[in-house]
């Protein structure tokens, strides 16, 4: 879409980045199935892989169609681009490839993602990155954690599996009087609940797999630059402020501004990386977005519901959604995410881990699955699955106990999940 009015988001889900095809006129976004581009001639190919000229090459960097997704998905988190690739694990190593370094570190909520804390506890270490995790809650605590060879705060914002809220502006502040970035994983938000760069953020994950595309069919990734972000300001981000020797010593934040970030992910992530998205996987992703606020409102009022009543039945210990009254982030969840605190909860059944693996083999309209942001309603018991690797202190702290599950709360009627909750409940008491 071109510069002029100030479109809503309901309306820029559905045109943002997209345009007719200028070869047949197709209104939807081919599906742009080719790995090679011809060149105009030789020098329009020089100019190209110079990064003068701005163009397609090859499909492992840049594809039309993945273009039309990461200029859409850009727009409706407020950044200047993005840069899609295969998964949201993927997302997470291409944000930090370039901030890191042997020996750096990063300082990352302890509530995230069970397969997130494995990646950053051991699989990062392979690269001589390392991690320490704080409890996001206590500042002092997150402060404290930051040293002279940090180099990126990590937090989700509805973080999964528990959907507790962060403080996405005080994290902010935080990482800004540090000098380093911060990273939002905003999968379970979506930027239609919650955009991290207005609240401070400067970068912001997703796994495209869930709620942008919805539908359960592919998984990808996307890294959302907010260009506010100074890589010039001090040595510690080299990658951006000095030059590079493969690009015959280019300068990225010199050169391309507040692109810096998008431009690098491309040029160097992609190219050296090779976590490409497919084609056929951004046309899916693409046609998600395009009912994402529609969906989002769904999964937010159904949530709700259930989170409600499973919170006055006996049969339940407790339960995690942030849009209950009870739940210590209910206000600020009005703050962070005002459009709904997302479809995502946990909730610990009575009877413990026994209980819960009863509770899961007796649903009919639940899905027990691995996945999470489908129009259909998915259930989980995390500690024999999702977060398995981890050690009993870690689950408790990431809130996926032994008696606890995860549900991830769709589109279908609220009276008949609830009925299939209840009558699930009640074989896994007996």
């Amino acid at each position: 879409m071109t510069d002029g009015p100030t479109y809503g988001f309901d309306t820029l889900q559905i045109h943002a980045g997209a345009r007719p095809d200028p070869a047949t006129g197709a209104r939807q976004t081919p599906i742009y199935q080719t790995t090679g581009y011809v060149f105009r001639d030789a020098d329009h190919a020089a100019a190209l892989f110079n990064l003068q000229e701005v163009g397609f090459i090859y499909s492992r960097l840049t594809n039309p169609t993945i273009a039309v997704l990461q200029e859409r998905i850009a727009t409706l988190e407020g950044g200047v681009g993005g840069v899609c690739c295969s998964s949201g694990h993927a997302a997470q190593i291409m944000a930090l490839f370039p901030l890191m370094g042997p020996g750096k570190n990063i300082v990352a909520s302890t509530r995230l993602y069970g397969g997130t804390v494995t990646q950053f506890s051991h699989t990062i270490k392979r690269f001589g990155w390392s991690c320490t995790f704080v409890d996001f809650d206590d500042l002092d605590a997150v402060k404290a954690a930051i040293n002279d060879d940090t180099r990126a705060v990590f937090g989700e914002a509805i973080a999964n599996p528990g959907g507790y809220i962060m403080d996405v502006r005080a994290i902010a502040d935080i990482a800004d009087e540090a000098g380093i970035p911060l990273i939002v994983d905003n999968t379970t938000a979506t930027p239609y609940l919650c955009r991290p760069i207005d609240l401070g953020a400067t970068l912001v994950v997703h796994s495209t797999t869930k709620y942008l595309t919805g539908n359960g069919t592919v998984t990808g990734g996307c890294v959302v630059d907010s260009g506010k972000f100074d890589w010039s300001a001090n040595d510690k981000f080299p990658s951006f402020s000095q030059p590079e020797p493969a690009y015959h010593g280019l300068k990225f934040h010199e050169t391309f501004g507040n692109l810096a970030f998008t431009f690098h992910g491309i040029a160097i992530g992609l190219r050296d990386l090779g976590m490409t998205m497919n084609p056929q996987a951004a046309h899916y992703t693409l046609m998600g977005t395009e009912t994402l606020s529609l969906r989002m409102d769904r999964h937010v009022e159904n949530a709700a519901k259930l989170a409600e009543w499973l919170e006055k039945d006996e049969r339940v210990d407790y339960v995690t959604y942030a849009g209950l009254k009870s739940s210590p982030y209910y206000e600020r969840a009005a703050k962070v995410c005002p459009k709904g605190a997302g479809g995502l909860f946990t909730f610990a059944v009575k009877g413990g881990y026994d209980a819960c693996v009863k509770l899961v083999n007796a649903l009919e309209i639940f899905s027990h699955v691995a996945n999470l942001g489908d129009t259909r309603s998915l259930i989980i018991h995390a500690a024999s699955t999702t977060h398995r690797q981890l050690s009993a202190e870690q689950q408790e702290a990431a809130g996926a106990g032994a008696s606890v599950v995860r549900v991830s709360i769709g589109t279908e009627d609220a009276d008949d999940l609830i009925a299939d909750l209840d009558q699930a409940l009640s074989k896994a008491s007996s």
